[in-house]
């Protein structure tokens, strides 16, 4: 099966590239995203923009793919199911939940100059990096890719309810199944409230476990698309 990897704020593609060579001994091929401005060196790129080229991935594979999102980007991985509900085998959500309808995408940060850059370390002590020694962090933090000020401040338009219908799994690193799935009994995740099938796995690893457990991490991606 195609697996569709999307990753979060700042990420490009080349992040998956661990979890791409795990990946494909275990029998899937492995699409890694690198989406308009997060790599390609477009300040002026936006949400549709980034959603068009997950769809363009989507309607590119051979099959139904599986979508993966990481973190902010679980947000575009939902949005694919909801614009391709016909055409997709499972969703991924690694470390985070959609954004509801009307909602900005992922204006989480300070914006300057028309982008929102990597905020430093500070937001994310604890347990979303515990398990990234000083070179992890200093890798990711110069890597970084400020993300555009049209993606982040993008405004969520979800509408084809049969997006309810496809199985998700939510991976859970830096949180607990138990604690998902009482987030989103409790009204916290609206979107996966009313998602008839979720299941969870979860992760021994911070908020980056394509990073800090890439065979794990594609195990658990590969168990999820066997079981679609």
């Amino acid at each position: 099966m195609d697996i569709l990897l999307i990753g979060g704020l700042w990420l490009n593609g080349s992040v998956w590239a661990r979890v791409a060579s795990a990946l494909e001994p275990l029998g899937h091929r492995p699409v890694p995203l690198t989406l308009p401005g997060q790599g390609d060196g477009s300040v002026s790129a936006t949400l549709d923009d980034q959603l068009a080229a997950v769809l363009a991935a989507v309607d590119a594979a051979p099959g139904k793919p599986m979508v993966v999102g990481h973190s902010a980007a679980c947000t575009l991985a939902w949005l694919a199911a909801d614009r391709r509900p016909e055409r997709l085998a499972k969703v991924a959500l690694i470390g985070g939940f959609p954004t509801a309808d009307g909602q900005p995408y992922a204006d989480f940060f300070e914006v300057r100059d028309d982008v929102m850059p990597f905020p430093g370390w500070g937001p994310f002590e604890g347990p979303d990096a515990a398990d990234l020694d000083d070179g992890a962090r200093q890798e990711l933090a110069a890597t970084a890719i400020p993300v555009p000020a049209g993606v982040a401040k993008g405004v969520v338009r979800l509408a084809d309810e049969r997006r309810f219908d496809l199985p998700v799994v939510v991976v859970c690193p830096e949180f607990t199944p138990a604690q998902a799935q009482e987030w989103i009994n409790a009204g916290d995740v609206p979107e996966l409230a009313r998602a008839k099938h979720v299941d969870f796995a979860d992760i021994d690893s911070g908020h980056w476990p394509m990073i800090t457990q890439p065979a794990e991490l594609a195990r658990i991606l590969a168990a999820a698309a066997n079981a679609a």
